[in-house]
């Protein structure tokens, strides 16, 4: 069981205010009339509905978890999507609100966003025409993402992602105490071997990604995929926004990455020396995995979702995990 304290004050039931009522009410605010009728949507990080209005338009409005982003940095990533709309690339950009045509609202005390309604299904990523069209996708993306530097949002790194997560992690007690020697030891190895890889990797350049270009932010239409919530967008390596599309074995990761290069090199050079920080990259992700869930736990909806979180055979498995990680990183990069 979870006993430790989120990080951050006041947090500890952060939408226990937001009921449908004063969701209805903060559309309203901005020109938005709901009919009465509300979808609450998978998001565990913020609240997110599908409101249906009463002109018979449907839009879906994203609360923001209080304290996660500064006003500045949810403008970045606001900024980054017009960006890319304005591109005319297919990704789902904020509504301007009235008044002001701002694209950020606050009601009581909460951040709000609107959104149009987008459909679609998830991507066929054992689909090679489809890997390439991800990979030509996300090329465009990063073009545009690397014409300017984020200057309020936070990069990806072995400190924020790693070591911040692991000192957490122990200062709040979260491992059992027969676990613990075993733990750190494995995840100090791990950062260890993650740092001896970013040295073979070098100075790679950075720039804006999405950060968390996975299946489930990606919507496929007839028309091909379209990207949704930039709400994880930091900056680092070109491979963050490509390593979640690999999956399987050695061989079937290097035949996806294959594919996916064969539609992002079409519109952008990557810099094989990435393939480095592929492993290193999921390590950190792993790390950071637990610690979010962890400072989330006073959120009623986080023990639902994670009942398992926080037994000792959650801690058993990332030992496991964590271990075949090292080993995956003393290997050399898969290649494509």
């Amino acid at each position: 069981m979870v006993h430790a304290d989120d990080d951050q004050a006041g947090a500890e039931r952060p939408y226990a205010g937001l009921t449908p009522d004063v969701v209805l009410d903060a559309l309203d605010a901005v020109g938005l009339r709901g009919d009465g009728r509300l979808i609450a949507l998978n998001s565990y990080e913020n609240r997110v509905y599908q409101v249906f209005l009463e002109d018979g338009g449907v839009v879906v409005a994203k609360f923001y978890r209080p304290l996660r982003w500064t006003d500045a940095q949810i403008a970045e990533e606001h900024g980054f999507v017009a960006e890319l709309a304005g591109a005319e690339l297919p990704v789902v950009a904020p509504l301007p609100l009235a008044p002001g045509d701002t694209t950020l609202a606050r009601h009581l005390d909460f951040r709000f966003t609107v959104y149009p309604r987008r459909g679609g299904r998830a991507p066929e990523l054992d689909d090679p025409a489809t890997l390439e069209w991800m990979g030509r996708l996300i090329a465009r993306i990063h073009a545009i993402g690397a014409i300017r530097p984020f200057t309020a949002r936070p990069a990806i790194d072995v400190e924020s992602f790693g070591i911040e997560s692991r000192d957490w992690l122990v200062a709040n007690g979260l491992i059992p105490a027969d676990l613990m020697p075993a733990w750190l030891g494995v995840v100090d190895m791990a950062l260890e071997a993650i740092t001896r890889c970013y040295d073979r990797a070098g100075a790679v350049a950075s720039l804006r990604l999405h950060g968390d270009c996975h299946a489930g932010n990606v919507l496929w239409t007839d028309d091909g995929p379209h990207f949704v919530d930039f709400d994880d967008a930091r900056s680092g390596p070109a491979v963050q926004d490509l390593w979640m599309l690999l999956s399987g074995d050695r061989a079937q990761m290097t035949r996806q990455l294959g594919d996916v290069l064969a539609g992002y090199e079409d519109f952008a050079d990557f810099d094989r020396r990435e393939l480095h920080l592929v492993e290193p990259l999921r390590s950190l992700r792993l790390l950071h995995y637990s610690a979010w869930i962890a400072r989330r736990w006073h959120d009623p909806a986080f023990p639902a979702a994670f009942p398992w979180f926080g037994t000792p055979r959650y801690w058993q498995d990332r030992i496991l995990e964590m271990r075949e990680q090292v080993a995956l990183m003393s290997e050399a990069p898969i290649s494509a």
